[in-house]
C-alpha cells in the first residue's frame, strides 16, 4: 500500500479508498457515507482490514445498544481525557453535541462528572475501570445497579470502555492528526 503521510503526519500511512486493500476500501466508503468525510483515525486503522472491521463493527454494535449515543459519547470524552487522546476528545465532543449533550455536559463528562446521577455513576465506573486497569470491586458494580443499570447495560459500559481504549491507543501511539475542532485536555 502507498503511504499517504507528510513529515508531521501520522506514524502510519493514512489510507484512502484508492490505497487501502479492497476489504478496507469498502469499509472506508461506508465510513465516509456515515460521516460525510473519512476521519483520519479510520484512515490509519485501514492499514489492517481486520482492525478496521473490528473497530467499525464495535461502533455499529454499540450505536445500537441500550445506553444511548449521548452517554456513549460522555464515556468516550472521559476516557479520552484520562488517556490524553486529543483526537478522541475532539471527535467525541462533536459527536456528543450531535447526540444532544450540551457543551457544559460534555465538559463535565470530560472530567468524569455529571449532574445526572445515573450518568455520573456510569462515568465514575468507566473512569475507575481505566484508571485502575479494571480492578474494581463488587460495590462499584452494585452502585451501577443502584443507579438503574441492569447487567446488560453494565456490560455495555465495559464495551464502551474497551472500544475507547482501542481508539485512544491508536490515535496516541500513531500520532493521528486531529481533523475535528480542537478541544483542550484538562490540566492534570
Amino acid at each position: 500500500m502507498n503511504a499517504i503521510t507528510s513529515s508531521n503526519a501520522a506514524r502510519l500511512a493514512l489510507q484512502t479508498r484508492d490505497t487501502a486493500a479492497a476489504p478496507a476500501a469498502a469499509l472506508l466508503d461506508r465510513i465516509h457515507g456515515a460521516f460525510g468525510a473519512t476521519p483520519n483515525m479510520f484512515r490509519a486503522v485501514a492499514n489492517s482490514p481486520a482492525a478496521l472491521a473490528s473497530m467499525w463493527g464495535a461502533f455499529g454494535a454499540l450505536g445500537g445498544g441500550t445506553l444511548g449515543a449521548k452517554l456513549g459519547e460522555q464515556i468516550a470524552v472521559a476516557i479520552a481525557d484520562i488517556n490524553d487522546c486529543e483526537y478522541c476528545l475532539a471527535a467525541h465532543t462533536v459527536l456528543g453535541r450531535k447526540a444532544g449533550a450540551s457543551a457544559a455536559e460534555m465538559t463535565s463528562a470530560q472530567a468524569g462528572r455529571s449532574d445526572d446521577p445515573k450518568t455520573a455513576a456510569a462515568l465514575r465506573f468507566a473512569t475507575n475501570v481505566v484508571r485502575r486497569r479494571a480492578k474494581v470491586d463488587a460495590a462499584e458494580v452494585d452502585a451501577l445497579r443502584a443507579a438503574g443499570f441492569d447487567d446488560g447495560q453494565i456490560m455495555e459500559i465495559m464495551a464502551h470502555v474497551a472500544l475507547n481504549l482501542f481508539t485512544n491507543y491508536v490515535n496516541v501511539a500513531f500520532a493521528v492528526p486531529v481533523d475535528f475542532p480542537h478541544v483542550g485536555l484538562r490540566a492534570k
